[in-house]
């Protein structure tokens, strides 16, 4: 798995939009933007929600487990692609799967188009785009220490229920300390690897 992981704060982010623009402006996603900001109340509320590839590691990605020409690329690092031009055949089954509703299927294209994590910046050390120009740091990318010496009272939620089945995410969502239950069947991997079993 991949040392920093991107940390996605509801509670940090204005609905500025810069992380939409700037993913929009990725080399390898062609002027389309992979990031969708959701208004959790909109008319009552500026509270906004970033929606991004949460990169599910256990069980791997559903989105990929349920392509069925394996157009869906994970990489040794955890990391989950945007389908492959030329294997995805546009049948939409990665859209149905992903219980996050991350893909997005053009129909014009009949292909997949999902958050790579900026792979071909990230995986050179480089800030996702929409980490790079988030004025808040409502999206983070770090590791989980760097976060903590950030926000000391943050917790990162990296799992998530769904009925009677718990997905590990590789990025996580972030809550005060003791709130994960702020999140609907959300808890942290990394805090119970934190306690101390002595």
């Amino acid at each position: 798995m991949r040392s920093k992981n991107l940390f996605i704060d509801p509670g940090r982010c204005i609905g500025c939009q810069a992380c939409v623009a700037a993913c929009r402006e990725c080399d390898s996603h062609r002027g389309r933007s992979m990031i969708h900001l959701d208004y959790v109340d909109m008319g009552n509320s500026s509270a906004a929600m970033p929606t991004v590839c949460m990169h599910c590691s256990d069980p791997v990605a559903p989105c990929a487990q349920v392509c069925p020409v394996d157009a869906i690329p994970v990489g040794p690092d955890g990391v989950v692609g945007t389908a492959s031009a030329e294997l995805c055949i546009g049948c939409g089954n990665c859209v149905h799967a992903c219980p996050f509703g991350v893909p997005k299927l053009d129909v014009a294209e009949m292909l997949q188009y999902k958050c790579d994590l900026c792979y071909d910046r990230s995986s050179q050390g480089l800030l996702p785009m929409c980490a790079s120009v988030c004025p808040t740091d409502a999206l983070f990318y770090g590791t989980y220490e760097e976060l903590l010496e950030k926000r000391p009272s943050a917790e990162a939620v990296d799992v998530f229920e769904f009925g009677e089945q718990a997905i590990i995410t590789g990025n996580a969502v972030v809550a005060p300390a003791g709130r994960n239950d702020a999140i609907p069947g959300g808890y942290s991997v990394w805090s119970e690897m934190d306690q101390d079993p002595t």
